[in-house]
């Protein structure tokens, strides 16, 4: 289903500069593959146990997935008793989310740095995997913060980590991944001064790595990455320094 928002009364904040769609990359089965085998289902059910506990305050709710055609974790939220829908940019970011999930999920097409929804639409919005690829996220983030009732879910990988390491690497993990992108890290307090700005305060910051994933992929050893994860993990380093981060922010207007 496509969505226009002059159709449906939305206000108009500005008009994008242009409509982005990293979303249809990260929705093909090429991305899939990044997350197949032992080792992608190790790191997928860090993401998806990290994310349950960050909406468990609001369950059976209406959840909203900006760019969710991954489908990395709508077959969880639908099996929790969520009511999701998944927005993509294109046609063919629904092609996985409906193989998985069929009729119990929602598919809608739109702009996804400005949201096709009327305030206040959905009581969660959630959003992995994108906005460390969008030019324009601070634009995407306004609109997540004003479709949600509750709260809003990301993730975003931060430079106060390993990842800050990633342009001298990144030869390195385009070899290991195959098919990887550039993407941008993220300081906390960009993405808190912009929530703050619409309401919002952030509730729990939530790191899931203090190792790159690359570094698990290359291994392919989940016992082996859990025991490299575990130590950091116990002193402290990885709530430091961890990447990326899933991270709660919760409507106070």
């Amino acid at each position: 289903m496509t969505l226009q928002a002059a159709t449906i009364g939305l206000p108009v904040i500005d008009p994008p500069t242009v409509q982005e769609t990293p979303d249809i990359d990260t929705s093909s089965d090429g991305y899939a593959q990044r997350f197949a085998g032992p080792i992608g289902a190790w790191l997928l059910q860090r993401q998806t146990s990290t994310v349950l506990s960050l909406i468990r305050p609001w369950p059976s709710t209406r959840i909203l997935e900006v760019g969710g055609g991954h489908g990395q974790l709508t077959a969880a939220l639908l099996e929790h008793g969520y009511h999701v829908t998944v927005l993509g940019s294109d046609e063919r970011c629904g092609a996985r989310v409906q193989s998985l999930s069929g009729p119990r999920c929602r598919f809608d097409t739109g702009n996804v740095i400005e949201l096709p929804y009327p305030d206040r639409a959905f009581d969660v919005v959630i959003s992995v995997r994108l906005l460390s690829h969008l030019t324009q996220w601070n634009r995407a983030v306004v609109h997540m913060a004003r479709v949600a009732q509750a709260a809003v879910v990301v993730d975003y990988p931060t430079s106060q980590s390993l990842n800050c390491l990633t342009p001298v690497l990144f030869g390195a993990k385009r070899q290991v991944e195959g098919n990887t992108r550039t993407y941008r890290l993220f300081q906390d307090q960009e993405l808190q001064t912009v929530f703050a700005a619409h309401g919002y305060v952030r509730r729990t910051r939530l790191p899931q790595f203090f190792w790159p994933m690359v570094v698990h992929r290359a291994m392919g050893r989940p016992r082996l990455s859990a025991a490299l994860e575990s130590l950091p993990r116990c002193v402290g380093l990885t709530r430091s320094f961890g990447s990326p981060v899933l991270a709660s922010f919760v409507r106070q207007s």
